[in-house]
Parts: C-alpha cells; sequence; structure tokens
C-alpha cells in the first residue's frame, strides 16, 4: 500500500478501533494491522500524541501474561474527532471514486 495512503487513514482507524472498544497498545497493533500493515513503531507515537491531545485517556488493567496494561478509552473529545474524520473520509472517497468513475456534478 501506498505509504502516503496509510498515513492518511492511520488516525481515523485507530480511533474507530478504540471507540468499538477500550485496547492496550499491542492489541491495537493487531487489530490495525487486519486493516493496513503496521508495527509498534507507528501506533505507539500515535497514541501518545491522540492522549496528549486529551481525545484518548489510559488507565491500567492487571493482566494474567505479565505486567498491567496500559488500556485506551475515547473521550468524548475523541468521539467528536472520530465523527469528524469518518465524515471528512467518506466525502473524500466519495469524490475521488466519482472522479475515478467518470462522474461530475455538472
Amino acid at each position: 500500500m501506498n505509504p502516503q495512503f496509510k498515513k492518511g487513514v492511520l488516525e481515523m482507524i485507530v480511533l474507530v478501533a478504540v471507540s468499538r472498544k477500550d485496547m492496550y497498545g499491542y492489541e491495537l497493533v493487531a487489530e490495525v494491522s487486519q486493516v493496513i500493515d503496521v508495527n509498534e513503531g507507528t501506533i505507539y507515537p500515535l497514541l501518545k500524541r491522540l492522549t496528549n491531545e486529551h481525545y484518548f485517556e489510559t488507565y491500567l488493567r492487571e493482566s494474567s501474561e505479565g505486567p498491567p496494561r496500559k488500556y485506551y478509552h475515547l473521550t468524548a473529545a475523541g468521539v467528536l474527532y472520530r465523527e469528524q474524520l469518518v465524515n471528512e473520509w467518506h466525502g473524500f472517497w466519495k469524490n475521488v471514486n466519482d472522479f475515478l468513475e467518470g462522474k461530475s456534478d455538472e
């Protein structure tokens, strides 16, 4: 996949995934990887930025497989931001798809 395409949708995919259920970092990498190829080095800086921008809040939950895990939860601001990105995506996708199919708004 074109890296610019991936970069453009990664934030939206992460926000949508966490809005479906709270997740810890590695779990989120696995979830997002089902859609686009990503690694931990891509996801963790994004999670840190989105948390600093108050779109996520975090909490620790005990794990039977080691130390407690940091879970990410979408805040009210995160819900609004996710909706904005999804709406922009739908409009963008429609315009590009219409252009590719030779349609115009004339």
